[in-house]
């Protein structure tokens, strides 16, 4: 039997409506300290030919983690990633930006950036295995607690 959130045991979808959208709002709750809202979603999805989000699907959960990125010209910008807690250290992480990767180079996107906070290894190793590099440092960049931000670049979609 899979592991909830099992990499292999998963699909991954764009977001399709406002249930969607309701589960990514409970996994940003049950990621983020700082968690962004349902208007600030709102206002990305007014522009759909730039805003993407995917959603992976279990067997077990219609919204198990997703990905939020802006597809600009040639770059794609990781603006947001998370998956529910009980779904980490399964693969689906790993497939979830692998699927946002691939779907971002079948649209000409050449390269990807992203941030991460400085103190989360898990993601950083995840990046780090998909090929992001280190670029820079935005210092203060998070809040809730105040930490800096690596910044990430993919050169190679």
């Amino acid at each position: 039997m899979s592991a909830p959130g099992d990499g292999t045991d998963c699909r991954i979808e764009p977001l399709a409506g406002d249930a969607d959208l309701d589960g990514v709002l409970e996994v940003e709750a049950e990621s983020f300290n700082n968690p962004w809202t349902r208007e600030m979603y709102a206002w990305e999805l007014q522009n759909r030919a730039v805003c993407h989000i995917y959603v992976a699907r279990t067997p077990g959960c219609a919204v198990a983690a997703f990905c939020a990125f802006w597809l600009v010209f040639d770059e794609i910008h990781i603006n947001n990633v998370a998956l529910r807690p009980a779904c980490r250290g399964h693969g689906l992480g790993t497939a979830l930006m692998r699927h946002v990767l691939a779907a971002g180079k079948a649209q000409g996107a050449t390269r990807a950036t992203l941030e991460v906070r400085v103190s989360n290894t898990g993601a950083r190793r995840l990046y780090e295995q998909l090929g992001f590099t280190v670029a820079g440092t935005r210092r203060r960049y998070y809040t809730h607690p105040d930490e800096d931000a690596l910044i990430l670049w993919h050169e190679h979609v």
